[in-house]
C-alpha cells in the first residue's frame, strides 16, 4: 500500500540558526504518529544538525541533489556516499530548477538516480511540463520522455526506494496551482505509464506527490485527489505553521 507523505524542499533558504529553530517548532508540534510521512530537505550545511535533531522522531531528511560518482575531482559536489555518513538516505533528483539553471538533462539524471539506487538510497524524483508545453497540449509527452530517459531504466525491484513528484513548472513559485482535476490527469496518466512499462503492483505501489504552489487552504482538495499521494512543497515549507497545516491535511 502506498504511503502519503508530505516533503518540504526548502531550496537555498535557512542557515543553521534558522533550520535549528524551525526543527525545533516541529518537533513540538507535529503529533506523534501523523498520516503522512514527513521529510524536510534542508541545505547541505544543515543536514547532520537536522538529522541529529530529528532521528527520534517521524521527521525524514533529505538532500536537494547530489553528484553521480562516488568521489573525485569534481569541486563543489556532494555523493550518496557523503550524504549516508551524516545520516541522510533520501535524495530529491531531477528538480525544476536544476533542469533549468544548472542543465541537467535526463542523461544524466538517469546516471544520478542509478547511483541512488546502487547506494541504496531513496529518490524522490521529479518531473513536469513548462508553461509552453502545457499550453500547446504537450505536457503528457514531456512528462512521458522525462519518465523513459530519467527512471524507467530501473528494475522492477528497485521502485521500493523511488517517490515520484509531479511539478508543473508553471506552478513553481509563482502562485498559480494546477488544479486538482489538472493534477490528477498527470498522476493517473504516470502511474498509467508505470503499470505499462512494469506492472500494475509496481504501479500502485508508487507514491506520487504534486508539488507547485501547495498551501494550508488548497493542500486538503489536492491531496484527497485518487492518484495524489502528498505533496513536495516549495515556499510554504519555509514556515511550520504553514507546513504543519499541510503535513494535517490528511487527517
Amino acid at each position: 500500500m502506498r504511503k502519503n507523505i508530505v516533503a518540504g524542499n526548502w531550496k537555498m533558504n535557512n542557515d543553521l540558526a534558522e533550520t535549528s529553530e524551525f526543527l525545533t517548532h516541529l518537533k513540538m508540534q507535529l503529533v506523534k504518529e501523523p498520516e503522512a510521512e514527513v521529510y524536510i530537505a534542508p541545505a547541505y550545511t544543515s543536514l547532520y544538525h537536522a538529522f541529529q535533531t530529528v532521528k527520534d522522531t517521524p521527521i525524514k531528511v533529505a538532500a536537494q541533489n547530489m553528484h553521480h560518482e562516488k568521489k573525485g575531482a569534481f569541486t563543489g559536489e556532494v555523493s550518496a556516499q557523503m550524504l549516508q555518513s551524516v545520516g541522510v538516505t533520501t535524495v530529491i533528483l531531477g528538480h525544476s530548477e536544476r533542469r533549468a539553471h544548472f542543465q541537467e538533462t535526463n542523461e544524466l539524471l538517469a546516471q544520478k538516480v542509478s547511483a541512488a539506487m546502487e547506494a541504496d538510497m531513496t529518490v524522490i524524483f521529479c518531473f513536469g511540463e513548462e508553461l509552453k508545453e502545457r499550453k500547446a497540449e504537450e505536457h503528457f509527452d514531456v512528462v512521458k520522455i522525462q519518465l523513459q530517459e530519467g527512471i524507467f531504466h530501473l528494475k522492477k525491484e528497485d521502485w521500493k526506494n523511488v517517490i515520484l513528484a509531479y511539478e508543473p513548472v508553471w506552478a513553481i513559485g509563482t502562485g498559480e496551482t494546477a488544479s486538482p482535476e489538472q493534477a490528477q490527469e498527470v498522476h493517473a496518466f504516470v502511474r498509467k505509464s508505470i503499470a505499462d512499462k512494469y506492472d500494475r503492483e509496481t504501479a500502485d505501489e508508487v507514491s506520487i506527490l504534486y508539488g507547485g504552489s501547495v498551501k494550508p487552504n488548497n493542500a486538503k482538495e489536492i491531496f484527497g485527489q485518487e492518484d495524489v499521494d502528498g505533496g513536495l512543497i516549495g515556499g510554504a515549507s519555509l514556515n511550520a505553521i504553514d507546513f504543519l497545516a499541510i503535513v494535517n491535511a490528511f487527517e
